[in-house]
């Protein structure tokens, strides 16, 4: 690709972007320093907690607080809960304030450079690629646990000297206070456990990073809070049984102090969720990983009942946020989505065209959660979107491949009801699918529009999102819509040429005549385990469609995600803290209080039942109200004058044709060859020169980690006058 060959951007020369007045951009930056502010203290104050230090400051602290109504419940929430629910509350100003502008566009440094974000550090091992800023956050939890352990056993030992004790009970008395210090290290790993998964989390929103990234950061605090919570329970298994007291203390149920049934009922619903969660069980039997993880409700409310309401309180901040987020998503589930038309890509390819409102918002990069009830009333799969925004207002696209027994009776569901589209009997019932959708979820800003230069590499079902991204950037660049994009690379590898008709879906020119004018675009495919084209070259894709529409009966998706409207869920998330913060001081000043209720499992229960009650009564009042003005927004749309029709799906295409006719220019197939990224970065860096580039990776690890260590080596190795490669990685696996 030359990249003078075309014109220069009409975004950087031609087209005025909104700017941000002086005003609300100082407030932005107000709040992010307050946040940060905020956060630090709070870490800060969590690595003080292991020492003498910070237990002197920790007593100061709830004596001088004490006389709040809440006693030292109410003391240690809000210096270990509070501070993430107020940066969730900033978060939520910050995002209002931001509101739905596009994003500010910015001509590319002539100095381009590494960003902790996008530098792959780590490329092999056990946590995968991982940039710099997750290798701060690892060596941050790292360093954590070192630092406690060591300050633990120092103070361990210094109290153990200090008494007058035989040998052995000096090793029980050891292991305990070890065992309980194990257990509070573990508990604030739990403060951060529940944070990532919370799909539609202003948090994840406001530092933009999507739910397909984060779910990685729970599975690695999961392994170390499991850690953790498993040590604390192996030393006092054993301290006790060198007691000889093994079953009797497993079995205890004190109403003053630990109540150590629920712990071990907590610990063997979070074990059995751990075992099913690594990776050799979960392709296995993914179902079964699925299934366990619901456990997480009788790990949670087990934790509660075990240590009390004042030690929850120190992690329950996060599992708060996660509360909410499950509320909002079962109330988004409830509804049944119109299936608007379905294709059967001789591939093992499916496609859906879901409905959705038009005032629901998403962007390339996202996906969705898709239930098709008629499959199971269960599992929810998780899908990329393969249309743009602005493709349409009330539709959105995925693709499935066929990989496993839900997709394929998902496939042969759908060749069912094509066969029987014309019922032998009126009588007879026709076969439907019933879809449900949670989503549209992913991140906040369209990063794949702020790079003049993008490289997007995929594996197969991967080209699943860069359909979306390239018929964004034509759309964008056809109705001058801010959007950096002029050189575009992409990289397919695909294993059989019958995968091929996935990219020959889309047709270029329609999108943006004569975009060969003003975009480089070059497409690369790779066809691993096929020497030879197959007979005639083109011949193989000249394919069927088998297609129905429509599918189902319902209604478009619902805007109850957190992603969506920002002050409505703002309020959701404001209105239900404030709610749980009510119900809690009542619940003091009017019974725990007057009636002098002692008992540590019980008033675990009732802080544990505070939250749900808030969540549900509080937030759900929100919600419906939220629900009620989508539905007056909804009326006022002409909905069926601009929704996809089903006419306007084309379902039976000889797909080798509109393959030749939009992509043979642009387009270079090898057979019996993988990519070499050496020698394509190589000649990038050559003709691009000292330049950012994007590059995107969706596709199996082994693809990603060839990407992300040539990237690396190269930024490592870089001259002066080569571009500056930008890791991103759109694959996740739950």
């Amino acid at each position: 690709m030359d990249e003078n060959s075309v014109q220069e951007p009409l975004l950087l020369s031609e087209i005025s972007v909104k700017k941000t007045s002086l005003f609300v951009s100082s407030v932005k930056w107000i709040l992010k320093i307050l946040m940060w502010a905020i956060f630090v203290a709070w870490i800060g104050v969590i690595f003080l907690f292991p020492t003498q230090f910070g237990n002197g400051l920790l007593e100061k602290y709830i004596h001088a607080t004490n006389g709040n109504p809440c006693g030292i419940t109410g003391s240690l929430f809000l210096v270990l809960s509070g501070p993430v629910l107020v940066i969730a509350f900033l978060s939520i100003f910050h995002l209002i304030i931001s509101g739905d502008e596009e994003f500010q566009q910015k001509k590319s440094s002539k100095n381009p450079g590494v960003r902790l974000w996008t530098f792959p550090v780590l490329v092999d091992g056990p946590f995968g690629v991982v940039s710099a800023a997750e290798f701060i956050g690892i060596l941050l939890f790292v360093v954590y646990v070192i630092w406690a352990l060591y300050a633990y056993v120092f103070q361990s030992l210094n109290r153990i000297s200090g008494e007058d004790l035989t040998l052995m009970e000096a090793r029980i008395m050891f292991l305990k206070m070890m065992g309980g210090h194990l257990g509070s290290m573990g508990l604030y790993c739990m403060a951060f456990l529940f944070l990532p998964v919370a799909r539609g989390s202003v948090l994840l929103r406001f530092i933009n990073i999507p739910f397909e990234h984060a779910t990685r950061y729970h599975v690695w605090l999961g392994h170390l809070t499991m850690v953790l919570f498993t040590l604390h329970g192996l030393l006092y298994i054993v301290g006790w049984a060198m007691e000889g007291n093994l079953l009797h203390k497993l079995l205890s149920w004190k109403d003053i102090g630990v109540a150590i049934l629920p712990g071990v009922i907590s610990l063997l619903a979070g074990l059995l969720m751990w075992v099913t969660s690594l990776p050799p069980v979960r392709k296995w039997n993914f179902e079964l990983f699925f299934y366990t993880h619901q456990l997480y409700v009788v790990f949670v409310l087990g934790l509660a009942l075990h240590v009390g309401d004042f030690i929850f309180s120190m992690a329950a901040g996060g599992i708060f946020l996660f509360m909410l987020d499950r509320f909002l998503r079962l109330c988004q589930s409830r509804r049944t989505v119109d299936i608007i038309s379905a294709k059967s890509l001789p591939c093992g390819t499916v496609e859906l065209v879901l409905s959705k409102p038009g005032n629901l918002r998403y962007n390339a990069l996202s996906f969705v959660f898709l239930q098709i009830r008629e499959l199971s009333w269960l599992q929810w799969h998780p899908f990329s979107v393969s249309s743009s925004p602005l493709d349409g207002k009330y539709h959105l696209s995925i693709l499935i491949k066929v990989l496993g027994e839900w997709t394929a009776r998902l496939r042969g569901s759908i060749m069912n009801i094509s066969e029987a589209e014309q019922p032998a009997s009126p009588s007879q019932p026709r076969p439907k699918l019933t879809a449900s959708v949670e989503g549209p979820y992913g991140h906040e800003a369209p990063y794949h529009l702020m790079y003049e230069n993008l490289i997007l590499v995929a594996g197969g079902i991967g080209i699943s999102p860069f359909l979306a991204i390239l018929s964004d950037i034509l759309h964008r660049v056809n109705e001058g819509r801010p959007c950096l994009p002029r050189n575009i690379l992409i990289v397919w590898a695909v294993k059989r040429s019958n995968e091929l008709p996935l990219f020959s879906t889309m047709d270029l020119e329609s999108i943006c005549p004569y975009f060969y004018d003003k975009l480089n675009l070059e497409i690369s495919i790779y066809v691993t385990r096929e020497s030879d084209p197959p007979l005639e070259e083109g011949d193989i894709h000249n394919v069927t469609v088998s297609s129905v529409c429509p599918m189902s009966k319902g209604c478009g998706m619902s805007v109850l995600v957190g992603t969506g409207d920002s002050i409505w869920s703002g309020l959701y998330v404001i209105s239900s803290t404030l709610g749980f913060v009510i119900l809690l001081g009542i619940l003091y000043i009017f019974y725990i209080n007057p009636y002098s209720i002692s008992t540590w499992w019980y008033k675990g229960l009732l802080f544990f039942g505070c939250m749900l009650a808030s969540v549900v009564i509080f937030g759900g009042l929100v919600v419906g109200l939220w629900y009620l003005w989508e539905k007056k927004i909804s009326a006022r749309e002409e909905y069926e004058e601009n929704r996809l029709k089903p006419g306007m799906v084309q379902h039976n295409e000889d797909v080798a044709n509109l393959f030749q006719k939009n992509h043979t220019s642009i387009t270079t197939i090898q057979y019996g060859s993988r990519p070499d990224f050496k020698e394509i970065l190589g000649s990038i860096s050559e003709h691009w020169g000292c330049a950012d580039v994007g590059v995107i990776i969706c596709g199996p690890p082994t693809l990603e980690s060839s990407v992300a260590r040539e990237i690396r080596s190269r930024n490592l190795k870089r001259e002066s006058h080569h571009p500056v490669f930008h890791f991103h990685s759109h694959t996740f696996d739950l």
